[in-house]
């Protein structure tokens, strides 16, 4: 089963997924298997991240804003603004594709780990995600 779900972001930032991950694997029925979820965007990225506690996420953003900077005189693709450049090396750094067991019809996470889509870009956007199930 694959099922297309829509995130909605504010700005830069992680945005927690996983309920809507766990959601498409509750509806595929698989009891034991493979989900996959892929970012259809080349300006974010997926995470598994802590999702206790919301400083350990906000350190993460501030530590790779900090590694990849805007307005670097080296960029040449800068026409979509001075954030644009930037998430894509941010998403080239990070993952656009994850995968998590699923054992007994649910997703294979520990204690404190969520899904995280991670946009990149200053501006809010509907990224599209697809969540593949399988087994």
């Amino acid at each position: 089963m694959t099922k297309r779900i829509t995130i909605q972001t504010r700005g830069q930032g992680l945005v927690e997924m996983t309920s809507e991950v766990a959601g498409a694997v509750r509806e595929s029925g698989l009891v034991d298997g493979l989900c996959t979820v892929m970012v259809q965007h080349t300006s974010a990225s997926l995470t598994i991240q802590e999702n206790a506690d919301p400083s350990a996420r906000r350190d993460l953003e501030v530590w790779l804003s900090r590694l990849v900077s805007e307005n670097d005189s080296l960029y040449t693709h800068t026409s979509e603004g001075p954030d644009d450049m930037p998430s894509h090396i941010k998403a080239a750094l990070t993952s656009t594709t994850l995968s998590i067991p699923i054992v007994d019809g649910r997703l294979g996470l520990g204690t404190w780990q969520g899904i995280y889509l991670w946009e990149h870009r200053r501006r809010g956007s509907a990224r599209s995600c697809l969540v593949h199930v399988g087994g």
